[in-house]
């Protein structure tokens, strides 16, 4: 496999706080490679970091076998940017926004592209409609249209589809795996672990640390403990009981909680009694595979 993105003790803080502390990792070309983490992990950093966007306080990045600092213009131009807050002209049509970033990127004979486009994207029968009264999904897809004008060799997306409803995030995972087959490299960020999954390999940030790097697979084949799923009455004294009394790592979601044991037979007896001495029934209980959102909550937990 061959390396497009290599980043060397990575650097860079904010007056006193430091948002990226001494990241390194590489990224293979044609590979979906996923920045997971909440708000404040420094994914957003890294990620404006690599489009030249920020310059870091120490450490390098190699793009193309290029530095960032030095080829900026030249790497510039065979990448795609999707941030955030990916600026539309809300005054403009879809065909009229995607012609402007054309002009920007200085594309001669856009027009075929642009068809592709909006086959691809699904916006071919909205084309005339004015971006500000698109949905948030078709914005989205909009943006990505436009940073794809260019046919870039790696694509950026900073958070692509938070705030976007869940028909129109499963339909831009549909087109992501649509630009992995035309072999464009994609970087994303995002604090949702579901999302994570989906690509070949993640690296799990947390507080500007990677603390875990590999496919989503092995990293959860990386906890030596087995977990359990419990659904029972008084869930939130369960969840303190455990944590608490009982002296298990313990984690809520919604309506049950997982527990991380040793050893199922030697260890449910003991919750099942602490829970009996408090009056907490128990619906039903089941051993389960470790998610990656259980494994992050783990080492999240295990760096303090």
């Amino acid at each position: 496999m061959r390396t497009i993105i290599k980043i060397d003790n990575l650097k860079k803080s904010y007056d006193e706080v430091e948002a990226v502390k001494g990241t390194s990792l590489e990224v293979y070309e044609g590979e979906m490679f996923g920045l997971v983490g909440p708000d404040g992990a420094g994914k957003t950093t890294t990620i404006r970091i690599l489009c030249g966007l920020l310059k870091p306080d120490s450490g390098s990045v190699q793009i193309f076998e290029k530095n960032i600092i030095s080829s900026k213009k030249e790497i510039q131009n065979q990448i795609g940017y999707l941030s955030q807050k990916f600026s539309l002209y809300g005054d403009l049509s879809i065909d009229e926004n995607i012609e402007f970033f054309a002009d920007i990127h200085g594309v001669k004979n856009y027009q075929k592209r642009r068809d592709e486009l909006l086959e691809f994207t699904r916006l071919k029968s909205f084309r005339n409609r004015i971006a500000e009264k698109l949905s948030g999904g078709m914005k989205q897809k909009l943006a990505l249209a436009c940073s794809l004008i260019h046919k870039p060799k790696i694509i950026f997306l900073d958070e692509p589809t938070t705030g976007v409803d869940p028909v129109s995030r499963r339909d831009f995972w549909k087109i992501l795996s649509g630009l992995i087959k035309e072999k464009i490299t994609v970087v994303l960020t995002t604090p949702y672990l579901d999302e994570a999954e989906r690509c070949n390999r993640v690296a799990l940030m947390h507080k500007g640390e990677i603390i875990s790097l590999d496919t989503p697979n092995q990293i959860k084949q990386t906890l030596e403990k087995e977990v359990i799923e419990i659904v029972c009455t008084k869930i939130r004294e369960a969840y303190v009981l455990i944590r608490d009394k009982v002296g298990f790592e313990v984690q809520m979601f919604g309506d049950r909680i997982n527990v991380i044991i040793n050893n199922v037979q030697r260890d449910y007896p003991i919750i099942e009694k602490a829970f009996k001495e408090h009056s907490i029934e128990i619906y039903y209980y089941r051993k389960i595979t470790p998610s990656l959102e259980n494994i992050f909550i783990h080492l999240i937990r295990k760096a303090g």
